[in-house]
Formats: C-alpha cells, structure tokens, sequence
C-alpha cells in the first residue's frame, strides 16, 4: 500500500465520564458524536487494498469482504479512516444496531462468512481520518481531520456513512436519550483541538448506566484456579421461568476469594455432594475457552449495574455492586428492566 501510515494502528480511545462535558471545560471546545455500539475498525484504503484493522491489532478484513469490496468502490483515494462496523437489522422505520448479529460475523468458517456477508451485511460509520493525501494527519487537530474526512465521504452511499458531530452539548443530550432506541451506547466527546494519539484516551465518552436485581445461577472459577472468575446471573421470565441474562466478571484478586466463599452455601450438590456442574455459552472469539461452571440455587438476590439490555440479555458484562437481602428471587423479573423508546437507525444515520 502506498500510504504513510501502515497496519496495526491502535485507535484513540475514551474515558468514562458521569456527563456530558460543557464547550469551555477544554481548549479549542469538543466536538460531540453519538457512541457507536460495534466493532471499532481502521480502514487502510488504496484503491482495490483493502484492510481493516480491529481495536485489538485482530485483522478484520476476512470476515467483512463486502465492505472491503464497497470501500474499494467508493473511496478512490488512499486513505486511513476511523470508524464502527455496525449490523443494522429490523423493518424499515424501526431498524437498530443489532450486536448479536454482528459477533456472528467472526467465523473461522469461509463458506459461513460469505454467507453471512450477504444474509447479514455490515455498515461503517466514519468519524475519523488518520491519513489523506499521501500524507498522515496524526498531528492535526480534530477539526482539521473532521473537515477533510467530511469532503471526502461527500459522495458515499450506504453501507459507507459519515457519523453525525454537533458543537452543542444540549443536542448531545438529547442524541445520549434519544439514540439509545436505535441501539447506540451514549455520546463521545472530542477536543475540537487535538492531534491523533493512538491507543491514548484523549476523547470523552458517556454511557447508559442502570442497576438491576438479579439472581446469581451459577459461576465459572478464574484462569489461575483461585476464586470467581464470572457470575452467571439470571431474571424470571413472564412464565415464571429462570433465564441466564448475562455475567459479571472483573474482580479483584481479593473480592474473587471472598465470593468464591460467600457462595458456597448456594452450590447445588449431587446426593454425593459433589457440586453439580452446567454449560456456559461458547465464546465465538475463543471457542477453546472454559465454558464449564458451577450451578448455584436460585436463593440469593445482588444488584448490578449495566448499561444496555438487547433482546433478553445484557448487552455487556455487568458490574456486581451489592447483596441484597431484602428482595426474594421471584421478584427478579425482566419486566422490572428499563427499555429505552424505540427511535430509527435510519433517522441516525442521517
């Protein structure tokens, strides 16, 4: 490729903040974009070359051949571009980001990702430039980027976009509302002033962030063999039915001992006593992981904290935050989740 940057490039990432930031609180003001929910990629286009890189320096390009194919079409000058790879799924006036359709897309299989290519296409949303010109643009300010990303997706069509921006922190607010019908995660803030720092958290982002009572169904033992190393947890459906909605791992080494006691008295034993063993979900990234746990009677209620529901799941692993002694497991149902108004993928997109 003749670009002057080349692959991997570790994109700029985000810290977590409660709120969106006002215009004077950094120098130059922000730049606000609505939080894309999937695949973070970086584009190396140079006319038919194309790459796309992930987060994690993981070639995405293989399983995503008909957007290689679009970019290679489209995008006739070289350049490296950040942005989302997104599935949209749904009728049209209600379509929405759908994740579960996207992490199907990571198949080894090539007969199973052609399909899935053409069943289930994805769509990139731009909303940085890395490189334009023969020439890399790292250290202009995002402004400069922004403006020169914005003539050259003039003439995209679908499934290329150009992800929305605003200078004005209350519709920011109203997108971090708003779009979550759609299948977004929150808002980003960008200083209007900054270079491009690669796997630095120069940007700001604000996520949906809820608690849930749940009941704890089972838990997988961590990698080192000491302690809790995920939480299956899970809500009654309408029938009265448990159902797994999800996880939470991330422990500290201390707090993955104490609940690895503080649960021993829920295990369910065999009339051996051995403790009676169930089945995760495979991971379709790592499908030699672990997947064995330990089930647990539904008799104990924790509150958690997370930020997305899809389907009848949490979107991303949950965050434990406490017991709670006072609620009986019956009362844990998914009607109690909060589920944001639905709002037009299309409309988003612009």
């Amino acid at each position: 490729m003749a670009l002057p940057l080349h692959p991997p490039i570790q994109p700029m990432l985000a810290t977590a903040i409660d709120a969106v930031p006002e215009p004077d609180s950094v120098d130059g003001g922000w730049d606000y974009e609505p939080k894309w929910d999937g695949f973070r990629g970086i584009v190396f286009a140079d006319g038919p070359d194309v790459e796309i890189g992930s987060r994690g320096s993981k070639p995405l390009t293989r399983y995503f051949p008909e957007l290689a194919t679009v970019v290679a079409e489209q995008l006739r000058e070289p350049c490296i571009i950040d942005g989302e790879i997104v599935v949209r799924t749904g009728p049209r006036g209600r379509e929405r980001l759908d994740w579960d359709a996207l992490s199907q897309r990571i198949h080894p299989a090539a007969s199973r990702v052609a399909r899935l290519a053409a069943e289930t296409p994805a769509s990139f949303v731009a909303f940085d430039l890395l490189a334009a010109d023969g020439r890399s643009l790292l250290d202009e300010p995002f402004a400069a980027r922004r403006a020169r990303l914005e003539t050259l997706f003039g003439g995209v069509t679908a499934p290329l976009h150009l992800g929305r921006t605003t200078r004005d922190p209350e519709l920011a607010r109203r997108w971090f509302v708003e779009f979550e019908g759609a299948g977004l995660d929150g808002v980003v803030a960008k200083p209007r002033a900054a270079s491009y720092r690669p796997g630095t958290r120069v940007m700001r982002k604000i996520k949906h962030h809820r608690t849930a009572d749940v009941v704890p169904i089972g838990y997988r033992v961590h990698t080192t063999g000491h302690g809790i190393g995920s939480l299956l947890v899970g809500l009654y459906d309408a029938d009265g039915v448990l159902r797994g909605v999800g996880g939470a791992s991330a422990f500290s080494a201390a707090r993955r001992d104490e609940l690895l006691e503080e649960l021993q008295p829920l295990v369910e034993r065999d009339a051996s006593g051995a403790a009676v063993q169930g089945e995760g979900e495979r991971s379709r990234f790592s499908s030699a992981k672990d997947i064995g746990l330990v089930r647990l009677r539904p008799e104990r209620v924790l509150e958690v904290r997370y930020d997305q529901l899809e389907g009848g799941r949490f979107r991303h692993a949950v965050q434990f935050e406490r017991w709670r002694p006072d609620r009986e497991p019956a009362s844990c149902r998914l009607d109690q989740l909060e589920r944001p108004a639905a709002y037009d993928l299309d409309d988003v997109l612009g």
